[in-house]
């Protein structure tokens, strides 16, 4: 992403104003099973199947090499669907890859999209491409064939944009300075944090606000105005983006860098008295390395 100047604030301005206007026109929370002492009637979807169907998503998407935006589409229209119809376990892949197949078609170019065939065999989902097209059909009534909302990628696009203007001495706090890298790492967060469910309860708009806040916390100590300027103009209530804020702050926790733990060893045991670093534990939740940065 190319740093804009400031007389590009007037058109980041316009650009948020949109998207939260679509944001709040479509914008719905998916319902899910609440765990209860009984066994699940495989009626519902519940927590986990939701946590592992949006994943799955985001690994497909890096398979067949789709553009963040394509990913965070996929899960929005996924979640859309999900807050419509009283869905069934047996039918979320095939919601899942047609979400992604819909999010494809209006994302990505054409020559990029392959065959419902070849996504249908090398994705794994076992439905046949009928039952993709079918579903397809299904979701685009459901939705009114209104598929596009403003996602959570595009509002994180939009605030660091907004930040590199308005702020551009924050620049200096980046990784070798460089924007774009910069994005792509916190685009790695982002879709980690949509996966997960306690998350689905905020709009996209908060979500992405709350992991630009945390970042300019962790790299700069001038953050606050950054922050308080950016929750005026998107509009966010402070006590939800609290909340939120905590939520992320422990979802990001096996994803942010931590300090290498160095041990001594005894020079008898032929170390020559140097410290060996010890990596750090991999990630227990067993999250694969498409989504850690």
């Amino acid at each position: 992403m190319k740093c804009p100047g400031p007389p590009e604030s007037s058109r980041l301005d316009s650009f948020l104003e949109n998207a939260l206007a679509r944001e709040a026109r479509i914008w719905k929370v998916p319902i899910f099973q609440v765990p209860a002492v009984s066994p699940p009637q495989g009626t519902d979807i519940s927590l986990w199947c939701y946590k592992k169907a949006v994943l799955w998503i985001a690994e497909t998407s890096s398979q067949f090499q789709f553009h963040p935006e394509t990913f965070a589409l996929a899960a929005s229209i996924f979640n859309r669907m999900l807050a419509s119809v009283k869905a069934q376990i047996k039918h979320l892949q095939c919601i899942a890859i047609s979400c992604l197949v819909l999010a494809a078609k209006t994302s990505e170019e054409d020559e990029a999209v392959p065959s419902v065939e070849m996504l249908a065999v090398q994705s794994g989902c076992k439905c046949s491409p009928a039952e993709i097209l079918r579903m397809e059909r299904i979701i685009l009534d459901k939705l009114h064939w209104d598929l596009y909302t403003a996602t959570p990628m595009d509002f994180l696009n939009i605030f660091h944009a907004m930040v590199m203007s308005n702020w551009p001495q924050l620049l200096a706090g980046l990784p070798q300075r460089n924007p774009s890298r910069h994005v792509a790492f916190l685009t790695k967060q982002l879709q980690h944090c949509m996966a997960c469910h306690q998350l689905v309860q905020f709009k996209g708009s908060t979500l992405a606000l709350v992991i630009i806040t945390l970042e300019l916390e962790r790299q700069t100590p001038g953050w606050f105005a950054a922050m308080t300027d950016l929750l005026k103009k998107a509009q966010v209530d402070s006590t939800e983006f609290i909340y939120c804020k905590e939520l992320v702050a422990q979802e990001l926790t096996c994803l942010l860098p931590v300090n290498a733990v160095y041990i001594f060893y005894p020079l008898s045991q032929g170390t020559q008295g140097h410290p060996r670093p010890r990596l750090p534990h991999p990630n227990p939740s067993g999250v694969r390395s498409s989504h850690q940065p």
